[in-house]
């Protein structure tokens, strides 16, 4: 049998520790990676644009009779004062406002989760577009933008002679 040994001091008491910021730090590292891409928003690719912190515009894009058709959801915004679409060197901006209404109420929100604010999309256009025939329409809150496109003519069959 093993002899139980005594101890004559008393356990250590638990120090109170000032809880640790880990990721305040990690934070930081990416506003300032990132921070600047807001200036960028046209030149981004698409796809990196809801990543980037701008409020995205949700879009369906098909082709319908020879146009690359561009539906983009807008609700709740006047298209003849809110809207801008911009088409330059083979890109589509969409960019768009949703202002608040002023309310003079002194109840506060117990949830808020519609957004206001300034929205953008870019997206590229397909080869063979024709910038200058671009049309918009707006109806329900969806912005359907047709852009026509031309298409390839097929190739020509060359023949081969013998000889």
């Amino acid at each position: 049998m093993v002899g139980l040994i005594r101890r004559t001091r008393p356990l250590p008491m638990p120090v109170e520790v000032e809880p640790v910021d880990v990721f305040g730090p990690i934070d930081r590292a990416f506003e300032r990676m990132f921070g600047f891409w807001d200036a960028l928003a046209p030149f981004r690719p698409t796809m990196l644009t809801p990543l980037a912190g701008e409020k995205f515009i949700p879009v369906e894009e098909f082709d319908e009779d020879g146009s690359l058709v561009i539906r983009a959801e807008l609700p709740g915004i006047d298209p003849d004062k809110d809207v801008d679409l911009t088409v330059s060197d083979g890109m589509l901006l969409i960019k768009a406002e949703r202002r608040e209404s002023e309310r003079t109420e002194d109840k506060g929100y117990v949830r808020r989760e519609m957004r206001y604010g300034s929205f953008a999309r870019t997206l590229p256009l397909p080869d063979g577009a024709d910038e200058s025939d671009v049309s918009a329409s707006y109806k329900d809150g969806i912005l359907e933008v047709r852009v026509p496109v031309a298409t390839p003519e097929p190739g020509k069959k060359i023949p081969i002679g013998k000889g």
